[in-house]
């Protein structure tokens, strides 16, 4: 009987500490679901703006092509990206986007041959043929631009697209604005806008923690 007071004392304790882990967990929940809820927020804030002006260039984000031919993403964003170049807005068109090793030729290239047959004269136009997503890309944007001596870009890419790009961009020293498409089907359909936004979410995790590009995020991507 001696003994009671020390088991009493004993399941007490162990009844706060489940307390405190379940009042933890209840809290991290609560701040995870916060903190989805503003990024999701922000997401929707800056692809609702467009924010086009006289730069020194115009970069348009790759998306998925095949043999040449852009996706459907792709093309908005391309259709979107000439048009404004032929508001004289920029000297400089800039077409981004790799490929992968059965691809038989890159997202830049695609855009390239687009921009072309669009109107926009091979000579403005400058290509980063390499990233398999878009940190990669916008890596090879900013070293491209730095090189010719520009500093100022209107990126295009979907609604859901452009936080991230504006903010790496950012990062990487470029003077960055966004101007997204409104014909991209990822942003119209709301099942393909909603798994948009949600890899969006995962891709600025990502990036702000340091663990690279979100393995969707490549050059063979339905999107951005």
């Amino acid at each position: 009987m001696e003994h009671q007071p020390d088991q009493a004392l004993r399941l007490v304790t162990r009844a706060s500490a489940v307390r405190s882990v379940v009042l933890l967990l209840g809290w991290s929940v609560v701040g995870s679901a916060a903190l989805l809820g503003y990024t999701a927020t922000r997401i929707s804030a800056q692809g609702a703006r467009d924010e086009q002006r006289p730069v020194d260039a115009i970069v348009v984000l790759g998306a998925a092509q095949f043999n040449g031919t852009p996706s459907d993403v792709f093309e908005a964003r391309l259709r979107h990206a000439v048009a404004l170049w032929k508001t004289d807005i920029a000297r400089w068109f800039v077409v981004t986007g790799g490929k992968l090793p059965a691809d038989r030729t890159t997202e830049a290239a695609t855009a390239r041959a687009y921009a072309i047959a669009h109107g926009v004269p091979a000579k403005a136009i400058l290509g980063e043929f390499q990233g398999r997503n878009t940190l990669e890309s916008l890596e090879g944007v900013a070293a491209i631009l730095r090189s010719h001596g520009l500093h100022t870009a209107v990126f295009v890419s979907d609604e859901t697209h452009m936080l991230r790009v504006i903010r790496i961009a950012t990062d990487l020293g470029v003077a960055a604005y966004g101007s997204p498409t409104r014909t991209s089907p990822s942003d119209r359909d709301p099942v393909r806008r909603q798994r948009a936004i949600v890899h969006e979410v995962a891709g600025l995790a990502a990036y702000f923690l340091g663990s690279g590009p979100i393995a969707e995020d490549t050059a063979t991507a339905e999107g951005p």
